[in-house]
């Protein structure tokens, strides 16, 4: 798969068959529609091709949306790198984008730039400037610059009872197994190791502080959760607390981890986590004894269901 940071410098010599949107999650849903974009092009000697926009249109123009996704930029083309795609244009999204009209929009973005002969698209799409063109004036459109319109039907998308606003609940919820279970995958945070307080390695404890430099990447509901990470192409299991660490006075969100059975030197390192199952919610002990026995009885728990999970 090859990645365009802007669909004007897109370049190839075959026509496409083009479906358009977030597709935050790349979840078992989106990945039935991916299925069908690349069975198309495969059949009529076609690029596949996701047109996505960055950052989030609502970003943009919602100054004040707290809009939280569930995966990355950088993780969304992780994933897709592994579905088979040709191409994944990521284009940006400014208020000055958003004034084209939809003639504009789609003579430029689909006819020009990407070539389409095909758009696959959701039977609620809508496009340009207010987004007040729907589908309707999309197969319009094609009509005029020779690509032709597949929709997604509302029963499609309902058989599949997926979501990534299931998803987004399901992980502020903490019912991180659920979330999985709908994502296809195990749910990832990604950032880079940073020095915390250190007060886990004066109990026995050295934890890894990881800092996600995105704002805007979802954090799943404060707790301790049993995770895994690849480092050095090595996995390592272990476990997470995300919270403040009101035990001893915490102010500020971390997300810590401690790896069994490996002391890793991990500072300024980027790193991604996995998240497998939620223990317990993060609790206040009224010292760092009964913080300490917690510990080891979440360390337990997880050892006990890793042992039949690996």
């Amino acid at each position: 798969m090859k990645k365009h940071e802007n669909a004007c410098t897109f370049s190839s010599p075959k026509r496409s068959v083009v479906t358009i949107g977030t597709f935050d999650g790349v979840h078992i849903g989106h990945k039935k529609i991916l299925e069908q974009l690349i069975s198309v092009a495969t059949d009529n000697n076609l690029d596949s091709i996701i047109l996505t926009f960055f950052p989030h249109p609502r970003m943009v123009l919602q100054k004040d949306a707290n809009i939280k996704l569930i995966n990355t930029m950088e993780e969304r083309s992780q994933i897709l790198k592994g579905i088979g795609l040709d191409h994944l244009v990521i284009h940006p999204f400014s208020v000055e984008f958003s004034q084209l009209s939809a003639k504009e929009y789609v003579q430029q973005m689909l006819a020009k730039y990407l070539k389409a002969k095909k758009v696959i698209i959701g039977y609620d799409h809508r496009f340009g400037k207010g987004r007040k063109a729907d589908l309707y004036d999309l197969k319009v459109y094609g009509d005029n610059f020779d690509f032709e319109v597949e929709e997604i039907t509302k029963q499609e998308i309902e058989d599949v009872a997926v979501s990534s606003t299931k998803i987004r609940k399901a992980l502020l919820e903490g019912e991180i197994e659920k979330a999985n279970s709908y994502l296809g995958y195990e749910f990832m945070l990604t950032g880079k190791i940073v020095k915390g307080k250190q007060i886990g390695r004066t109990l026995g404890y050295p934890t890894a502080n990881l800092h996600i430099n995105e704002t805007y990447k979802l954090i799943p509901k404060n707790g301790v959760y049993i995770v895994k990470s690849c480092i050095d192409n090595k996995t390592y299991y272990g476990m997470m607390n995300i919270g403040f660490n009101p035990t001893v006075g915490g102010k500020k969100q971390t997300i810590e981890t401690y790896f069994f059975d490996v002391d890793l030197n991990l500072y300024d390192k980027n790193i991604q986590i996995r998240l497998l199952k939620r223990i317990r919610e993060e609790q206040k002990f009224d010292s760092l004894n009964e913080l300490k026995e917690a510990m080891s009885q979440d360390e337990d728990f997880a050892r006990e269901y890793l042992a039949e999970f690996i």
